[in-house]
């Protein structure tokens, strides 16, 4: 597997927490010193584990941000 590094930004809160420990959270993450995206995924731990997740640019977030102001849930 390769190697690769990241830095948690911001962390903007958690989603929820499952039965196991893991914790899906919205963060902005720089993975490989680049530029930080936002971050949808699930970690373990105080950020030593992580799992399958989602990376949106500023532009995308925004764009999910109008289609989830626009459900009427």
């Amino acid at each position: 597997m390769a190697e690769f590094n990241f830095e948690i930004v911001k962390n903007f809160g958690s989603v929820s927490e499952s039965n196991n420990g893991w914790v899906k959270e919205v963060n902005l993450v720089s993975w490989n010193d680049r530029e930080p995206v936002y971050d949808i995924r699930v970690w373990q731990g105080n950020h030593e584990k992580l799992g399958k997740g989602i990376t949106l640019t500023e532009a995308e977030i925004k764009n999910l941000k109008s289609l989830l102001n626009s459900m009427d849930i």
